[in-house]
């Protein structure tokens, strides 16, 4: 069963879809399915397009209780991208699924996999972090900040009002540091997953986070995969896994 909601988030508004199962006992835990940053040209409409079936998928399998939401700017969202505003974003979600019982996860992709790590390096409700094809390395990641700035605005993340200038927007991301982040959230449980053919993100970015933790992340290499891996049946394979020993 899937349910919308809307948020507020430091005024802008957010989708948000809570799945639960509907033929099996709902566990005490809550998965947070958290999307990338769109790129390409007019992808902001569509970037976390696949997370509502993925959702309802993981907690039918888990009996999981499995929310995502969609982030400033992002989808039918209002508000405009900037990193800050997208942790204050998560963190909304966080608190609407916190009902002070729940054992809360994180999952995230690509850029949502490193704003996840940043968000739970800050917030002990959040028992363990999934990243898959999460950049370690943010700078070669973003390239130069006006050129970073330019992708934004072609993506379509933004709303009403337009983007921080591009220092300020790029030096925002930086704050992010998903290596930093990845040792304070250790030893809470840990899983890093990445495509071996990922050429947005290179495969080596997994193995710097899993060091960063200093031997409390599992590392999961799927083969042939490249930096897309919502829809990978062997990303949601070990997903499930993943979720299933957490019991």
């Amino acid at each position: 069963m899937l349910v919308h909601e809307q948020l507020t988030s430091d005024g802008a508004h957010l989708d948000l879809r809570i799945a639960t199962a509907a033929t099996r006992p709902t566990s005490g835990h809550v998965l947070i399915l958290v999307h990338g940053l769109p790129r390409a040209t007019g992808m902001g409409r569509q970037a976390a397009g696949l997370l509502p079936e993925l959702a309802e998928h993981l907690a039918a399998e888990s009996g999981w209780t499995v929310a995502t939401g969609t982030l400033s700017g992002v989808g039918t969202s209002t508000g405009t991208f900037s990193a800050r505003r997208w942790r204050e974003d998560l963190g909304r979600i966080i608190d609407r699924m916190d009902d002070g019982s729940r054992r809360i996860s994180l999952a995230g992709f690509g850029f949502g996999g490193s704003l996840s790590l940043a968000v739970a390096a800050d917030d002990d409700r959040v028992r363990s972090v999934a990243t898959f094809a999460a950049p370690a390395h943010l700078e070669p990641w973003c390239g130069p900040a006006a050129t970073f700035r330019e992708r934004v605005m072609e993506a379509g993340v933004v709303g009403d009002e337009p983007p921080l200038p591009a220092e300020q927007l790029w030096a925002d991301v930086m704050d992010v540091d998903p290596l930093a982040a990845v040792g304070r959230v250790a030893p809470r449980r840990l899983l890093i997953g990445h495509g071996t053919d990922d050429v947005e993100v290179p495969p080596s970015d997994a193995r710097d986070l899993v060091a960063a933790a200093d031997g409390h992340a599992e590392l999961r290499l799927i083969q042939g995969a490249g930096h897309q891996l919502r829809a990978d049946p062997r990303m949601v394979a070990t997903l499930l896994g993943w979720l299933d020993r957490h019991r």
